[in-house]
């Protein structure tokens, strides 16, 4: 049983995603500390392992709230954890370290170091909140032998796009129908009284110089005549 840290049961409030009902209580329950903490177990048998993580963010509700390192007797190999930016909240979170031992070494993604068959695992503190462990078991075996949580579903995303899609198809309605009926001529009515073009000749102000012209031209000629 591990004792290390301090035991929450905040997360029995919710129902985690991911998890079938039998491990629930995996990710609802959870240990943490205020500085890095660790947990030593006693591993002898020479072969080849895998450590399985378990997390599931109960308490925060965006991304950079909470955000730790795991080790493995000194070795990173989970880096700048934040579960919430990982899956989200109420989500559980599996993270897999495969490991072998052979001839008195500990052999850690190539990295080989001294192994006394004390296995560490360690959750380290790091710049937002504390690091904590909601389980961790130690499977004897390779990476397809662990068995998986299923995809995380992206039901935000399709959302979006589907809202998306039903605001564009009114759009597209009416341009498929436009496009159907061809160009239009629009007509616009003009309101008030219509202008006059100044262009437009008025014959009977064209005949008053004409006629005027006509009566001083004949005296001219008549008098011209006389004399």
């Amino acid at each position: 049983k591990l004792t290390e840290g301090t035991a929450s049961d905040f997360g029995k409030r919710m129902a985690i995603a991911r998890s079938n009902a039998v491990d629930q209580v995996l990710y609802q329950t959870e240990r943490y500390h205020y500085n890095t903490f660790s947990y030593s177990v006693p591993l002898n048998r020479e072969g080849s392992y895998v450590l399985v993580l378990k997390f599931a963010e109960v308490y925060f509700s965006g991304s950079s709230q909470k955000v730790f390192d795991v080790h493995l007797n000194g070795e990173p190999v989970v880096s700048e954890l934040d579960i919430f930016d990982r899956v989200g909240k109420g989500v559980a979170h599996d993270d897999y370290v495969s490991f072998s031992i052979k001839g008195g070494q500990l052999n850690i993604n190539g990295n080989i170091m001294p192994f006394d068959g004390k296995l560490s695992v360690s959750f380290v503190k790091g710049s937002y909140d504390n690091p904590k462990c909601n389980a961790f078991y130690i499977l004897r075996g390779t990476m397809d032998d662990v068995p998986r949580l299923p995809e995380v579903a992206p039901e935000v995303e399709e959302e979006e796009e589907a809202e998306e899609e039903q605001d564009a198809e009114p759009h597209q309605r009416q341009q498929r129908e436009a496009e159907a009926q061809g160009p239009q001529t629009t007509f616009q009515k003009k309101s008030g009284k219509p202008k006059r073009n100044p262009y437009d000749a008025d014959s009977s102000s064209l005949i008053t110089p004409i006629v005027m012209a006509l009566a001083v031209v004949f005296p001219l000629v008549f008098c011209l005549c006389r004399f």
